[in-house]
């Protein structure tokens, strides 16, 4: 009935102001803060990378230090989440169990009920340290293994490692999940952080952003393609099968191949160029190249033929697979890395908040229509 101009899903509609990421889809850049995510993946690490976010500044060297100090000393749990965890049926999936739990975390957050700038950075510390530590923890106890606690030397990622394996990870398993998290890290008002700004918004709690945040994450088409470029791939592999052979009869059957394709980067995703360095170089560090030489022919063929670039899933899918990760845990590690921009984003929407309320385009029946008896009805 109106005339204003609709984007189906919101596409290219710019729904708020951010000082927090810029992307520009045509040129393949992404930038946290105004600096280039491949000077961020090469030179920082996740701790820098989410004080630039939270700050809008890189960090001096006594800051970072107390940054990474504070984000270490949170990584502990309530024995209360840890005992929900071990109530949790056996069918449940990661991001399910990380879904309630980081809901429940609210009661036992001594801030909870605080929305002030400062709280809200004291609980993002809380949620970005116990999100990371929710995901190890019942991933062992699923498994039926004993619960390893946190290492406070250690970095996040490295952390992370640690409580998940129960070994200490070397220094290139450690390096690669810290370049993946901070490639993770943010990604503008994509639809998970655009569900917590919403919720946010409210004037809600950011307990209850994040755990929105991850709900959206959750769904297939947001988090979650590269389970299904991994599956692919232990599909090829069990079928013995050459993968472009594999991937042409896929296509051939109109069947989807994950991993590709953005909506907004119209040329490469600039993460998938990290990502795929690091699936090379591990397959060679561990001497089984297999996953990223099976990726890099699918990536070859789907360019040539369809023209569609790989995006950030792709590749992390194999850099996943090689250091031992369960397939299940792919998308809660991206949630592990996204919590770090969730946190800035809710902070910057409550710094200058207003309540988010767009408006639809009305395509129902012509008003006006009438109520009629439902004895005259046909």
């Amino acid at each position: 009935m109106g005339t204003a101009v609709v984007g189906k899903g919101l596409e290219g509609i710019v729904a708020a102001n951010s000082g927090i990421c810029w992307i520009d889809g045509d040129a393949g850049v992404l930038a946290y803060r105004g600096i280039d995510i491949h000077e961020l993946a090469v030179h920082s690490t996740f701790e820098e990378t989410t004080f630039l976010l939270w700050n809008g500044h890189l960090p001096n060297e006594l800051a970072l230090r107390e940054f990474s100090s504070q984000l270490a000393l949170a990584r502990s749990l309530d024995q209360r989440i840890v005992d929900m965890l071990r109530t949790f049926p056996k069918s449940a999936t990661p991001m399910e169990v990380l879904r309630t739990a980081v809901s429940a975390l609210s009661f036992y957050d001594a801030d909870e009920k605080d929305n002030s700038h400062d709280a809200n950075v004291r609980k993002s510390y809380n949620l970005t340290a116990q999100i990371a530590m929710i995901v190890a923890i019942y991933d062992r106890l699923r498994k039926g293994l004993e619960i390893v606690p946190p290492d406070r030397s250690l970095s996040h990622a490295g952390n992370f490692l640690w409580m998940l394996n129960g070994v200490k990870p070397s220094e290139t398993a450690t390096r690669t999940l810290d370049i993946a998290l901070i490639l993770h890290a943010d990604h503008e008002l994509n639809a998970s952080t655009f569900a917590a700004r919403v919720i946010a918004a409210t004037l809600s709690d950011i307990h209850s952003a994040i755990t929105g945040a991850i709900g959206a994450l959750k769904g297939p088409l947001h988090g979650g393609a590269n389970e299904g470029v991994m599956r692919l791939l232990y599909a090829i592999d069990k079928a013995g099968a050459d993968p472009v052979e594999y991937v042409r009869n896929m296509l051939a059957a109109k069947q989807k191949i994950s991993g590709f394709g953005h909506r907004v980067y119209k040329t490469e995703d600039p993460r998938a160029t990290h990502l795929r360095a690091m699936s090379e170089q591990l397959g060679k560090d561990s001497g089984h190249p297999k996953w990223y030489e099976m990726s890099r022919a699918i990536e070859l063929y789907i360019n040539k033929d369809k023209k569609l670039n790989a995006n950030v899933d792709f590749y992390s899918a194999s850099t996943y697979a090689t250091l031992g990760i369960d397939i299940d845990l792919y998308t809660p590690i991206f949630a592990i890395s996204r919590t770090a921009g969730w946190a800035a984003h809710v902070i910057e929407q409550l710094d200058d908040n207003r309540l988010i309320r767009p408006r639809a385009e009305y395509i129902g029946p012509v008003y006006p229509s009438h109520w009629i008896a439902v004895s005259e009805r046909p």
